[in-house]
């Protein structure tokens, strides 16, 4: 199973039960190369490409749903595999950031993941400190 170096979540649970789940850079090569054989044309590329991602990244019950993206393509429609493409897609946005994303959300993210609240920390040192104590002795 694929580690996320950013310690996201690995999957993105549906309404319908069902889940997504990040793929690696193999499987999403591999899903290119059978859309590749899928397609005929290059109007039926993206189509199949997104057949074929979902084939490898929608899941019930952790196992896949569709074993191919022929079998995707043959039980639901282009709106819902477009629907469902886009949502993995803004899923793999949000957890894999890229440099194309723009510094300024590159930015936010690394802060934000440097300033998560780890177990280590979460004894009295992280609570917000109250006023020292009065000093007893004479002032210089």
């Amino acid at each position: 199973m694929r580690k996320n170096i950013g310690a996201g979540r690995e999957r993105m649970r549906l309404e319908d039960g069902r889940e997504l789940r990040l793929l690696s850079a193999l499987e999403v090569l591999q899903a290119r190369r059978e859309a590749e054989e899928l397609a005929r044309n290059e109007g039926e590329r993206a189509l199949c490409a997104n057949a074929c991602l979902l084939a490898r990244a929608l899941e019930n019950h952790g196992r896949p749903v569709f074993d191919s993206g022929k079998a995707v393509l043959a039980a639901m429609g282009v709106r819902e595999i477009g629907a469902l493409a886009g949502t993995w897609a803004a899923f793999d946005r949000e957890e894999n950031p890229s440099p194309e994303d723009g510094r300024e959300r590159a930015l936010a993210l690394k802060k934000a993941w440097s300033t998560r609240l780890m177990s280590a920390f979460a004894g009295a040192c992280s609570g917000r400190s109250g006023p020292s104590q009065q000093r007893s002795g004479p002032r210089k």
